[in-house]
């Protein structure tokens, strides 16, 4: 008798850090090298900016559209920010998960506890930690992108955002980035083995057991 195969249900990869820590660059590594993990997109009430896309870049929607997508239970995490609301609509990763395929999320601790509490089981967290306060300083001036006044402000919350550590999966301190991308990829191919995600196992087990 010929084993059946398995199959693998996806899973949500977060990550996490205070800005300028290095997540983005993470992000965008793995989307280059891991054909097996997307992005997700947001539904956002913002207007579509000059060159965006809708379905690539975001979901744009109305706010009666994204109040009736929260109220109804189909976004698994939403906020506002700086008056406009960004949320992960539910039906669009759960296509992606029983597809086998990843989804990858940039999005902070609150956003975070949300998708644990709607959907724990499919959760991978990961927090990216600075080597030190005087280097994530540093890094955001370096990155030329804030005035002194923001730059200020994103170290103010730098030390709220950090005090989240603990909530995650796994933590990694950010020294090099290409070390930090092996990380990543060593706690994918581990969650990617978990029992549970290995869709069919049993199935499987059962076939090799009758060939005995």
């Amino acid at each position: 008798m010929i084993a059946k195969p398995i199959s693998r249900r996806g899973l949500m990869l977060v990550l996490s850090s205070p800005s300028g820590a290095g997540k983005t660059t993470i992000s965008r590594r793995l989307l280059d090298i891991d054909p097996n993990i997307t992005m997700s997109v947001s539904v956002t009430t913002r207007p579509m900016r000059p060159g965006e896309k809708p379905g690539v870049d975001y979901y744009f929607v109305d706010m009666p559209e994204f109040d009736r997508m929260a109220e109804s239970g189909d976004l698994l995490e939403h906020a506002r920010v700086f008056g406009n609301c960004y949320g992960t609509p539910r039906s669009t990763v759960e296509q992606a998960l029983g597809a086998g395929r990843d989804v990858l999320f940039d999005i902070d601790w609150q956003g975070t506890q949300q998708l644990a509490a709607n959907a724990r089981a499919d959760l991978v967290s990961v927090f990216v930690l600075p080597p030190s306060g005087a280097e994530l300083e540093r890094r955001l001036h370096t990155r030329a992108q804030d005035s002194a006044e923001v730059i200020a402000q994103r170290m103010a919350k730098a030390s709220d955002e950090i005090s989240h550590w603990a909530e995650y999966d796994y933590v990694i301190v950010n020294n090099d980035v290409d070390e930090s991308v092996a990380a990543v990829q060593a706690i994918l191919r581990a969650e990617r083995l978990r029992r549970t995600r290995q869709v069919g196992l049993p199935a499987f087990v059962q076939s090799i057991q009758a060939a005995l």
